[in-house]
């Protein structure tokens, strides 16, 4: 067995058991108490550490509210890569929002988090900039399927336009509705009506 398969150290467990603990209480003094009310001295007080160690696992307070992000790039690099044959990149991606998009309007009803963020602005200004972290790497991996350079202007609007398609739509009456459109835009153009 090599080192990286090795489970890991206590030290490192260590450090996920406190940035789980911290998240954990972060969640729940939000849900508790509001985003706004909440202090991260609060937080690191109920998670039983200073801030400063605080400081080291997240770097912002908004951050408390998203550890789950790096999770999420792989399945959205994933639907490009892995599509079936025959699957163009703008369907396997309007798939793949769709499922996304139907995932957030249950949550919308069900998930107080969910809730939480969109009726906080610095968390729902936090979580947008989160999303579209994962611009490059997508725009990366659709020039790599398409064979065109990394930096390939076509690839980086659709790539821009998609992750964008998926915040107008979550916001709109009608989501489902609204990612087709702007999924039909990207496919077909801009049609006046």
């Amino acid at each position: 067995m090599t080192t990286t398969d090795q489970a890991p150290g206590r030290r490192e467990r260590k450090k996920a058991a406190t940035r789980k603990a911290l998240a954990d209480a972060a969640l729940r003094l939000f849900l508790e108490h509001g985003y706004d009310q909440v202090t991260v001295r609060e937080v690191a007080d109920a998670a039983d550490v200073s801030a400063t160690t605080l400081l080291k696992h997240f770097p912002s307070k908004e951050a408390l509210a998203f550890d789950g992000d790096a999770e999420v790039e792989a399945p959205l690099i994933k639907s490009v890569a892995d599509r079936t044959a025959g699957t163009s990149i703008l369907e396997a991606l309007r798939a793949y929002m769709r499922s996304r998009l139907a995932r957030i309007v249950d949550d919308q009803k069900s998930d107080g988090f969910i809730r939480l963020v969109q009726e906080t602005p610095a968390l729902r200004e936090y979580a947008h900039k989160m999303w579209m972290r994962h611009q490059d790497a997508l725009a990366h991996a659709v020039a790599s399927e398409l064979r065109a350079p990394s930096d390939d202007p076509h690839c980086a609007a659709l790539a821009r336009f998609a992750l964008e398609a998926i915040d107008v739509a979550a916001r709109s009456p009608d989501p489902s509705r609204t990612l087709d459109a702007a999924f039909d835009i990207l496919e077909h153009g801009w049609q006046s009506h």
